[in-house]
Protein backbone atom coordinates (compact mmCIF):
# COMPACT_ATOMS: atom_id res chain seq x y z
CA UNK A 1 0.00 0.00 0.00
CA UNK A 2 1.25 3.48 -0.78
CA UNK A 3 -1.69 5.53 0.42
CA UNK A 4 -1.36 7.48 3.64
CA UNK A 5 -4.56 5.91 4.89
CA UNK A 6 -5.05 2.22 4.29
CA UNK A 7 -7.38 1.65 1.37
CA UNK A 8 -8.72 -1.86 0.90
CA UNK A 9 -11.52 -3.30 -1.13
CA UNK A 10 -14.83 -3.65 0.71
CA UNK A 11 -16.11 -6.03 -1.97
CA UNK A 12 -19.16 -8.14 -1.23
CA UNK A 13 -20.35 -11.04 -3.40
CA UNK A 14 -23.76 -9.35 -3.50
CA UNK A 15 -22.41 -6.25 -5.25
CA UNK A 16 -20.38 -5.61 -8.40
CA UNK A 17 -18.48 -2.87 -6.61
CA UNK A 18 -18.27 -1.48 -3.09
CA UNK A 19 -16.67 1.31 -1.13
CA UNK A 20 -13.01 1.49 -0.31
CA UNK A 21 -12.12 1.33 3.39
CA UNK A 22 -10.54 4.26 5.16
CA UNK A 23 -8.90 3.33 8.44
CA UNK A 24 -8.58 5.88 11.24
CA UNK A 25 -6.77 5.01 14.46
CA UNK A 26 -7.36 5.46 18.15
CA UNK A 27 -4.58 5.14 20.74
CA UNK A 28 -5.73 5.82 24.29
CA UNK A 29 -6.59 4.54 27.74
CA UNK A 30 -9.55 2.17 27.93
CA UNK A 31 -8.65 0.34 31.15
CA UNK A 32 -7.83 1.37 34.71
CA UNK A 33 -8.94 4.46 36.73
CA UNK A 34 -8.96 6.76 33.69
CA UNK A 35 -10.66 4.26 31.38
CA UNK A 36 -13.81 6.29 30.77
CA UNK A 37 -11.79 9.01 29.00
CA UNK A 38 -10.59 6.65 26.29
CA UNK A 39 -13.70 4.50 26.17
CA UNK A 40 -15.66 7.65 25.38
CA UNK A 41 -13.21 8.39 22.55
CA UNK A 42 -13.34 4.92 21.06
CA UNK A 43 -17.09 4.53 21.29
CA UNK A 44 -17.68 7.99 19.84
CA UNK A 45 -15.54 7.12 16.84
CA UNK A 46 -17.23 3.75 16.37
CA UNK A 47 -20.73 5.23 16.63
CA UNK A 48 -19.84 8.05 14.26
CA UNK A 49 -18.33 5.63 11.77
CA UNK A 50 -21.40 3.38 11.96
CA UNK A 51 -23.68 6.28 11.10
CA UNK A 52 -21.51 7.29 8.14
CA UNK A 53 -21.28 3.72 6.86
CA UNK A 54 -25.02 3.16 7.22
CA UNK A 55 -25.58 6.25 5.08
CA UNK A 56 -23.46 4.87 2.26
CA UNK A 57 -20.01 6.03 3.36
CA UNK A 58 -18.23 9.33 2.83
CA UNK A 59 -17.20 10.74 -0.54
CA UNK A 60 -13.72 12.26 -0.56
CA UNK A 61 -12.84 13.56 -3.96
CA UNK A 62 -14.07 11.01 -6.48
CA UNK A 63 -13.88 8.02 -4.12
CA UNK A 64 -16.44 6.85 -1.55
CA UNK A 65 -15.12 5.23 1.63
CA UNK A 66 -16.48 3.22 4.49
CA UNK A 67 -14.78 4.03 7.80
CA UNK A 68 -13.00 1.49 9.99
CA UNK A 69 -11.76 2.41 13.47
CA UNK A 70 -8.54 0.69 14.54
CA UNK A 71 -8.13 0.91 18.33
CA UNK A 72 -5.27 0.32 20.78
CA UNK A 73 -5.52 0.45 24.59
CA UNK A 74 -2.38 2.15 25.90
CA UNK A 75 -3.41 1.51 29.54
CA UNK A 76 -2.25 5.05 30.40
CA UNK A 77 1.32 3.85 29.90
CA UNK A 78 3.58 6.03 27.69
CA UNK A 79 5.51 2.97 26.47
CA UNK A 80 2.31 1.30 25.34
CA UNK A 81 1.19 4.54 23.73
CA UNK A 82 4.37 4.48 21.66
CA UNK A 83 3.69 0.86 20.72
CA UNK A 84 0.16 1.82 19.71
CA UNK A 85 1.32 4.65 17.49
CA UNK A 86 3.94 2.37 15.94
CA UNK A 87 1.15 -0.09 15.18
CA UNK A 88 -0.73 2.68 13.38
CA UNK A 89 2.38 3.54 11.38
CA UNK A 90 2.87 -0.11 10.44
CA UNK A 91 -0.71 -0.23 9.17
CA UNK A 92 -0.06 2.96 7.20
CA UNK A 93 -2.70 4.87 9.15
CA UNK A 94 -2.00 8.60 9.17
CA UNK A 95 -4.86 10.03 11.23
CA UNK A 96 -5.10 8.95 14.86
CA UNK A 97 -7.25 10.13 17.78
CA UNK A 98 -5.54 10.17 21.21
CA UNK A 99 -3.72 9.64 23.53
CA UNK A 100 -5.78 10.87 26.48
CA UNK A 101 -3.06 11.97 28.91
CA UNK A 102 -0.04 14.28 28.83
CA UNK A 103 2.70 11.66 29.16
CA UNK A 104 1.30 9.49 26.41
CA UNK A 105 0.73 12.39 24.03
CA UNK A 106 4.28 13.62 24.53
CA UNK A 107 5.77 10.13 24.20
CA UNK A 108 4.22 9.43 20.79
CA UNK A 109 5.27 12.73 19.24
CA UNK A 110 8.51 11.39 17.65
CA UNK A 111 6.70 8.39 16.14
CA UNK A 112 3.92 10.60 14.77
CA UNK A 113 6.31 13.13 13.26
CA UNK A 114 8.63 10.53 11.77
CA UNK A 115 5.76 8.61 10.18
CA UNK A 116 3.61 11.49 8.99
CA UNK A 117 0.79 10.94 11.47
CA UNK A 118 -1.60 13.71 12.49
CA UNK A 119 -2.90 12.89 15.96
CA UNK A 120 -5.58 14.42 18.16
CA UNK A 121 -4.59 14.17 21.84
CA UNK A 122 -6.76 14.97 24.83
CA UNK A 123 -3.72 16.29 26.65
CA UNK A 124 -2.68 19.78 27.61
CA UNK A 125 1.11 20.50 27.29
CA UNK A 126 1.41 23.58 25.09
CA UNK A 127 4.67 22.27 23.60
CA UNK A 128 2.65 19.65 21.69
CA UNK A 129 0.78 22.35 19.78
CA UNK A 130 3.35 25.13 19.49
CA UNK A 131 6.03 25.35 16.81
CA UNK A 132 8.19 23.50 15.95
CA UNK A 133 5.57 20.82 16.73
CA UNK A 134 2.83 20.67 14.10
CA UNK A 135 1.37 17.14 14.04
CA UNK A 136 -0.74 17.28 17.21
CA UNK A 137 -4.20 18.86 17.36
CA UNK A 138 -5.82 19.40 20.76
CA UNK A 139 -9.18 17.64 20.74
CA UNK A 140 -10.81 19.50 23.63
CA UNK A 141 -10.66 22.65 25.73
CA UNK A 142 -7.48 22.71 27.83
CA UNK A 143 -7.48 23.15 31.60
CA UNK A 144 -5.63 26.46 31.26
CA UNK A 145 -8.56 27.62 29.13
CA UNK A 146 -11.42 26.13 31.15
CA UNK A 147 -9.90 26.75 34.59
CA UNK A 148 -9.93 30.57 34.37
CA UNK A 149 -13.49 30.49 33.01
CA UNK A 150 -14.70 28.30 35.90
CA UNK A 151 -12.88 30.28 38.60
CA UNK A 152 -14.14 33.60 37.26
CA UNK A 153 -17.70 32.33 37.08
CA UNK A 154 -17.56 31.07 40.67
CA UNK A 155 -15.90 34.27 41.86
CA UNK A 156 -18.55 36.44 40.19
CA UNK A 157 -21.58 34.28 40.95
CA UNK A 158 -20.76 32.31 44.10
CA UNK A 159 -18.49 34.67 46.02
CA UNK A 160 -15.47 32.38 45.85
CA UNK A 161 -12.38 34.11 47.29
CA UNK A 162 -10.17 31.29 48.57
CA UNK A 163 -9.17 28.11 46.75
CA UNK A 164 -7.21 24.94 47.52
CA UNK A 165 -5.78 22.44 45.06
CA UNK A 166 -5.20 18.70 45.37
CA UNK A 167 -3.56 16.51 42.71
CA UNK A 168 -2.39 12.97 42.13
CA UNK A 169 1.37 12.58 42.35
CA UNK A 170 1.73 12.20 38.57
CA UNK A 171 3.01 14.59 35.93
CA UNK A 172 -0.38 15.25 34.27
CA UNK A 173 -2.31 16.31 37.39
CA UNK A 174 0.67 18.19 38.81
CA UNK A 175 1.06 20.17 35.60
CA UNK A 176 -2.65 20.94 35.58
CA UNK A 177 -2.46 22.05 39.21
CA UNK A 178 0.39 24.40 38.36
CA UNK A 179 -1.59 26.11 35.61
CA UNK A 180 -4.71 26.16 37.79
CA UNK A 181 -2.86 27.90 40.59
CA UNK A 182 -1.52 30.49 38.14
CA UNK A 183 -5.01 31.11 36.75
CA UNK A 184 -6.56 31.47 40.21
CA UNK A 185 -3.89 33.92 41.34
CA UNK A 186 -4.27 35.94 38.14
CA UNK A 187 -7.96 36.38 39.00
CA UNK A 188 -7.08 37.67 42.45
CA UNK A 189 -8.14 34.55 44.34
CA UNK A 190 -6.21 33.56 47.44
CA UNK A 191 -4.63 30.11 47.01
CA UNK A 192 -4.43 28.72 50.54
CA UNK A 193 -3.18 25.23 49.65
CA UNK A 194 -1.30 23.99 46.58
CA UNK A 195 1.01 21.20 47.75
CA UNK A 196 -1.31 18.35 48.80
CA UNK A 197 -0.89 15.22 46.67
CA UNK A 198 -2.03 11.59 46.72
CA UNK A 199 -1.06 8.32 45.05
CA UNK A 200 -3.33 7.10 42.24
CA UNK A 201 -3.98 3.80 44.04
CA UNK A 202 -5.09 5.53 47.26
CA UNK A 203 -8.23 4.02 48.75
CA UNK A 204 -8.51 6.06 51.98
CA UNK A 205 -8.38 9.77 51.17
CA UNK A 206 -9.13 10.97 54.71
CA UNK A 207 -5.49 11.63 55.71
CA UNK A 208 -5.01 13.58 52.47
CA UNK A 209 -8.17 15.65 52.77
CA UNK A 210 -8.09 16.48 56.50
CA UNK A 211 -5.53 19.33 56.20
CA UNK A 212 -7.61 20.98 53.47
CA UNK A 213 -10.89 20.55 55.35
CA UNK A 214 -9.33 22.36 58.32
CA UNK A 215 -8.61 25.34 56.03
CA UNK A 216 -12.21 25.40 54.71
CA UNK A 217 -11.50 27.06 51.32
CA UNK A 218 -14.41 28.39 49.31
CA UNK A 219 -13.36 26.11 46.44
CA UNK A 220 -11.49 22.80 46.32
CA UNK A 221 -10.03 22.00 42.89
CA UNK A 222 -9.28 18.36 42.04
CA UNK A 223 -6.58 18.95 39.44
CA UNK A 224 -6.54 16.38 36.63
CA UNK A 225 -8.56 13.92 38.70
CA UNK A 226 -9.32 10.56 37.10
CA UNK A 227 -13.03 9.59 36.98
CA UNK A 228 -12.49 6.69 39.37
CA UNK A 229 -10.79 8.87 42.00
CA UNK A 230 -13.19 11.83 41.90
CA UNK A 231 -16.09 10.26 43.86
CA UNK A 232 -13.71 8.88 46.49
CA UNK A 233 -12.20 12.30 47.15
CA UNK A 234 -15.59 14.01 47.11
CA UNK A 235 -17.05 11.49 49.55
CA UNK A 236 -14.10 11.86 51.95
CA UNK A 237 -14.27 15.65 51.83
CA UNK A 238 -18.01 15.80 52.51
CA UNK A 239 -17.95 13.15 55.24
CA UNK A 240 -15.18 15.11 56.96
CA UNK A 241 -17.33 18.23 56.92
CA UNK A 242 -16.12 20.20 53.94
CA UNK A 243 -18.81 22.73 53.02
CA UNK A 244 -17.27 24.54 50.05
CA UNK A 245 -17.55 24.02 46.30
CA UNK A 246 -15.59 21.27 44.56
CA UNK A 247 -14.54 21.42 40.90
CA UNK A 248 -12.22 19.96 38.28
CA UNK A 249 -11.16 20.81 34.73
CA UNK A 250 -11.32 17.19 33.56
CA UNK A 251 -14.32 15.41 32.10
CA UNK A 252 -16.18 13.05 34.43
CA UNK A 253 -18.65 10.17 34.30
CA UNK A 254 -22.06 10.77 35.92
CA UNK A 255 -22.66 7.08 36.55
CA UNK A 256 -19.30 6.67 38.29
CA UNK A 257 -20.00 9.72 40.45
CA UNK A 258 -23.44 8.44 41.39
CA UNK A 259 -22.18 4.97 42.23
CA UNK A 260 -19.17 6.22 44.17
CA UNK A 261 -20.51 9.24 46.01
CA UNK A 262 -24.27 9.48 45.43
CA UNK A 263 -25.85 12.68 46.67
CA UNK A 264 -22.55 13.72 48.27
CA UNK A 265 -21.41 14.57 44.73
CA UNK A 266 -24.26 17.04 44.24
CA UNK A 267 -22.82 20.42 43.29
CA UNK A 268 -19.59 18.98 41.86
CA UNK A 269 -18.45 21.11 38.91
CA UNK A 270 -16.61 19.68 35.91
CA UNK A 271 -16.01 20.27 32.23
CA UNK A 272 -18.74 18.53 30.30
CA UNK A 273 -19.41 17.41 26.79
CA UNK A 274 -19.71 20.14 24.18
CA UNK A 275 -23.47 19.88 23.85
CA UNK A 276 -26.59 20.48 25.87
CA UNK A 277 -30.23 19.67 25.08
CA UNK A 278 -30.89 23.32 24.24
CA UNK A 279 -28.12 23.65 21.64
CA UNK A 280 -27.88 20.18 20.08
CA UNK A 281 -29.35 19.31 16.69
CA UNK A 282 -31.33 16.29 15.51
CA UNK A 283 -28.03 14.90 14.17
CA UNK A 284 -26.56 15.07 17.66
CA UNK A 285 -29.62 13.36 19.05
CA UNK A 286 -29.21 10.65 16.40
CA UNK A 287 -25.56 10.21 17.42
CA UNK A 288 -26.52 9.83 21.08
CA UNK A 289 -29.21 7.32 20.14
CA UNK A 290 -26.82 5.25 18.01
CA UNK A 291 -24.12 5.33 20.68
CA UNK A 292 -26.63 4.18 23.30
CA UNK A 293 -27.93 1.46 21.00
CA UNK A 294 -24.43 0.15 20.36
CA UNK A 295 -23.08 0.29 23.91
CA UNK A 296 -26.09 0.26 26.22
CA UNK A 297 -25.27 3.59 27.85
CA UNK A 298 -24.11 7.10 27.00
CA UNK A 299 -21.26 9.18 28.42
CA UNK A 300 -21.76 12.95 28.49
CA UNK A 301 -18.09 13.40 27.62
CA UNK A 302 -18.84 11.95 24.19
CA UNK A 303 -20.56 15.25 23.40
CA UNK A 304 -16.97 16.47 23.07
CA UNK A 305 -15.38 13.28 21.76
CA UNK A 306 -17.80 13.13 18.81
CA UNK A 307 -15.87 15.92 17.12
CA UNK A 308 -12.46 14.38 16.36
CA UNK A 309 -13.69 11.97 13.69
CA UNK A 310 -15.94 14.67 12.24
CA UNK A 311 -13.03 17.08 11.87
CA UNK A 312 -10.82 14.46 10.24
CA UNK A 313 -13.47 13.47 7.71
CA UNK A 314 -14.57 17.02 6.89
CA UNK A 315 -10.99 18.24 6.46
CA UNK A 316 -10.23 15.36 4.10
CA UNK A 317 -13.39 16.21 2.16
CA UNK A 318 -12.21 19.81 1.90
CA UNK A 319 -8.85 18.70 0.51
CA UNK A 320 -8.82 15.13 -0.88
CA UNK A 321 -5.05 15.40 -1.48
CA UNK A 322 -4.65 15.05 2.29
CA UNK A 323 -5.58 11.37 1.99
CA UNK A 324 -2.00 10.74 0.87
CA UNK A 325 -0.25 13.79 2.31
CA UNK A 326 -0.62 15.08 5.87
CA UNK A 327 1.16 18.30 4.85
CA UNK A 328 -1.92 19.02 2.74
CA UNK A 329 -4.05 18.45 5.82
CA UNK A 330 -1.98 21.01 7.75
CA UNK A 331 -2.33 23.58 4.97
CA UNK A 332 -6.09 23.11 4.94
CA UNK A 333 -6.39 23.68 8.69
CA UNK A 334 -5.59 27.40 8.40
CA UNK A 335 -8.63 28.21 6.27
CA UNK A 336 -10.89 25.23 6.96
CA UNK A 337 -14.55 25.81 7.74
CA UNK A 338 -17.53 23.47 7.55
CA UNK A 339 -21.06 23.44 9.00
CA UNK A 340 -21.30 22.02 12.50
CA UNK A 341 -23.97 19.35 12.20
CA UNK A 342 -24.16 18.90 15.97
CA UNK A 343 -25.01 22.46 17.08
CA UNK A 344 -28.02 24.61 16.28
CA UNK A 345 -27.63 27.88 14.43
CA UNK A 346 -24.82 28.87 12.12
CA UNK A 347 -22.01 27.26 14.15
CA UNK A 348 -19.06 25.99 12.10
CA UNK A 349 -16.19 23.57 12.49
CA UNK A 350 -12.85 25.38 12.43
CA UNK A 351 -9.40 25.07 13.87
CA UNK A 352 -8.43 27.51 16.62
CA UNK A 353 -5.55 27.91 19.07
CA UNK A 354 -3.86 31.09 17.88
CA UNK A 355 -4.15 32.70 21.32
CA UNK A 356 -2.81 29.69 23.22
CA UNK A 357 -0.39 28.14 20.71
CA UNK A 358 0.38 30.66 17.98
CA UNK A 359 -1.01 28.30 15.34
CA UNK A 360 -4.30 26.56 14.59
CA UNK A 361 -3.82 23.29 16.42
CA UNK A 362 -7.06 22.93 18.37
CA UNK A 363 -10.59 21.87 17.51
CA UNK A 364 -13.18 24.58 18.02
CA UNK A 365 -15.82 23.10 20.29
CA UNK A 366 -18.00 24.79 22.92
CA UNK A 367 -16.78 24.89 26.50
CA UNK A 368 -19.67 23.42 28.48
CA UNK A 369 -19.27 23.46 32.26
CA UNK A 370 -21.53 21.09 34.20
CA UNK A 371 -22.72 20.72 37.75
CA UNK A 372 -23.66 17.25 39.04
CA UNK A 373 -27.08 16.90 40.65
CA UNK A 374 -28.94 13.74 41.67
CA UNK A 375 -27.23 11.36 39.29
CA UNK A 376 -26.92 13.57 36.24
CA UNK A 377 -25.09 16.59 34.87
CA UNK A 378 -26.79 19.95 34.47
CA UNK A 379 -25.33 22.82 32.44
CA UNK A 380 -23.78 25.57 34.56
CA UNK A 381 -22.58 27.79 31.71
CA UNK A 382 -21.28 27.70 28.11
CA UNK A 383 -18.28 29.59 26.69
CA UNK A 384 -15.95 29.57 23.69
CA UNK A 385 -12.20 29.35 23.15
CA UNK A 386 -10.28 31.26 20.50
Amino acid sequence: MTAAIVLTSAYSPMTLSANEVLKIGFVGVTSGPAASWGISNQRSMEAGAAIINDNGGVKIGSVTYDLEIVSFDDQKDPKRAIAGMEKMAQENIHYVVGPNVDDGAAAVRPVAEQNGIIYFPYAFPKSLYQKPASNAVLGMVANYQSGPAIYKFLKDNNGVNTVAFIAANESDPLTQRESGVAAAEALGLEVISKTVTYQVDTTDFSPVIIPIVKLQPDLLVLSGVAPANAPQIIRSARELGFQGLISTETGQDAQVLQEGAGSLANGFISVGGASTPTIRTKNMEAFIARYTEMFGEYNDESNTKVYALEYIVETLKANPAAINNVDEFKKTMDTFSAPNQYLKGDQVLRYVGMSSFGQRRQLSIPLVVNVFNEGKFETLFIAEVD
